[in-house]
């Protein structure tokens, strides 16, 4: 007689897991996660969706047309609350100030020529005005920055762009130029067709060298001349610029002594399942302004060079989107390396990213109505350091001209000396709501390098980028967050940001005052009306 062993409840329950794919583990793990994100803060969403027996689509928005010249604008409100490592001293290491930012643009489309003039009109509210502690604590959250840059001033005017572009030269109809002022974005040339590689292209490769710093109040332009020659099957972009004030100063007017020069071969990559795109790119950066240095270097040896920087990365990234029955994987890998002249120094750096997704085809019905879409994403990215500030190297990577709170969205560290862990769900429980949750664990690449903040030039005589030493320490900080973009409207989006830190032994060595493991905290709410 054989005699049955009777299973235990653990037993049947890893059974029952061996018949799940991890396709559908991923899925029901997203929505198990979007029922607790979307509980607290979308009951109006739901409300309204039951209102109506079938959702209004958002139509697009059709632009204002004045005669052949169309009309643009947008004006985006934000209050920020930073709450930075405690610092004592009777800094204000807490506060909340808020921002108004209106853009009006007038431009014309014709099929030789195409002409925009934008201006800006900023304005800060409430800035603190004791966030600055003695280094090297520095400033405060972004609140002492824009007081630093802009002391007492409140508003400006701003000529964000004014640019002719020359379509169809001679007979290349595939070619133009533009000249004048713009923005410009590297890794931004194209944008992908397959929905998936637009997303990853736009928050994970964009803007990692080059950007317009659009988060900060003021941002920056750039004068230059851009040629493009745009084919199907490929881009073809070269770029000469001088860089323009902004970022956190209210004044942005003149030219600084910055810049740069970069070329982008562009190329997508389509298959029967796989749709994918290359780049390679070259870039020279020149400095001229003479301002202090952000190293590792003593002070005293800081300010005896005054010599230009002049550097040249050179790199590339691939990102390919595989869709298959149980959903579609996605692949990125970015890279750079970097070599010239920091200032008396011979440079030599360079960074990389790989990063990968899933996001499960399943059935899932959200709270909200109608088919829940999950992305789970997960990555890791490692720049030099500088592990002798007494040689004659300078191997810091260094990320030039930035829109850093792409990659560090509680952006109290940037991309230099930096290794960063992270792992990002993004769910989207209704066609108007977007949400998102990082996970960032980061360690600074070289325990004798700095710790690294900014996004560059900004003024003439403000490096663009500050340092604090890590006290022989290597992890920084655990970062989380959480945003929610909610289109109210086709015009009208709203968005929701906070993000939690618990330091490490780094941020521990300069904020004792928080203990072992220092919190600090970034929230905002901003409402951004196009027109």
């Amino acid at each position: 007689m054989i005699k049955s062993t009777p299973r235990k409840k653990g037993d049947l329950m890893s059974i029952r897991l061996r018949h799940i794919s991890i396709g559908e583990l991923i899925r029901r793990l997203c929505f198990g996660v979007s029922l607790v994100v979307i509980a607290a803060g979308m009951s109006v969403a739901q409300q309204s969706d039951r209102a109506a027996a079938k959702p209004t689509p958002i139509q697009s928005p059709q632009p204002i047309k004045i005669g052949d010249v169309i009309f643009s604008g947008n004006l985006r409100l934000r209050v920020e609350n930073w709450g930075w490592f405690e610092t004592g001293g009777g800094f204000e290491d807490h506060y909340t100030f808020g921002a108004a930012v209106l853009r009006l643009a007038l431009g014309q489309q014709r099929e030789k020529i195409d002409w925009q003039v934008e201006g800006a009109f900023p304005s800060l509210i409430n800035l603190p005005q004791n966030a600055v502690a003695p280094a090297p604590q520095g400033q405060l959250g972004m609140g002492a920055s824009y007081f630093a840059a802009s002391g007492h001033q409140d508003g400006s005017a701003v000529l964000k762009q004014a640019f002719v572009r020359f379509k169809g030269l001679g007979s290349d109809k595939q070619s133009s130029i533009r000249i004048g002022r713009f923005e410009f974005s590297d890794g931004a040339e194209t944008t992908p067709s397959d929905g998936t590689l637009a997303v990853v292209k736009r928050d994970h490769i964009a803007q990692r060298l080059i950007g317009p710093f659009g988060f900060s109040h003021v941002g920056r332009s750039f004068d230059g001349a851009q040629y493009t020659r745009a084919k199907k099957e490929w881009n073809f972009t070269l770029l000469a610029a001088r860089v323009t004030e902004g970022v956190f100063q209210l004044r942005s007017r003149d030219e600084l002594d910055v810049d740069f020069y970069y070329g982008a071969f562009t190329k997508p990559l389509a298959g029967k399942t796989t749709q994918g795109e290359a780049r390679v790119f070259a870039l020279h950066y020149h400095d001229g302004r003479g301002a202090l240095k952000t190293d590792n270097r003593p002070q005293a040896v800081r300010l005896a060079d005054a010599e230009n920087i002049r550097l040249t990365t050179v790199g590339g990234h691939y990102i390919g989107a595989i869709k298959s029955g149980a959903g579609t994987f996605d692949l990125l890998l970015w890279g750079g390396g970097q070599f010239g002249q920091w200032g008396r120094l011979d440079h030599r750096a360079g960074a990389i990213a790989v990063e990968a997704g899933f996001q499960p085809a399943g059935r899932a019905v959200s709270d909200l109505g109608g088919k829940l879409k999950c992305w789970l994403r997960g990555g890791y990215f490692r720049s030099s350091g500088d592990g002798d500030p007494g040689d004659g190297d300078h191997t810091t990577y260094f990320t030039v001209l930035p829109t850093p709170r792409i990659y560090a969205r509680f952006p109290f560290f940037n991309q230099m000396n930096n290794e960063d862990i992270f792992v990002e769900i993004r769910l989207k429980p209704h066609s108007r709501v977007s949400l998102r949750a990082d996970v960032h664990h980061l360690r600074l690449s070289n325990v004798r390098d700095l710790w690294y903040v900014g996004g560059g030039a900004f003024q003439r005589n403000t490096f663009g980028y500050a340092g604090r030493p890590g006290g022989g320490k290597r992890n920084l900080a655990t970062m989380f967050d959480l945003s929610a973009d909610i289109n109210l409207a086709s015009r009208t989006m709203l968005t929701f940001y906070a993000a939690g830190v618990r330091g490490g032994g780094v941020s521990s060595s300069l904020y004792p005052l928080g203990g072992t493991n220092p919190p600090a905290r970034f929230l905002y709410v901003e409402l951004a009306q196009r027109f």
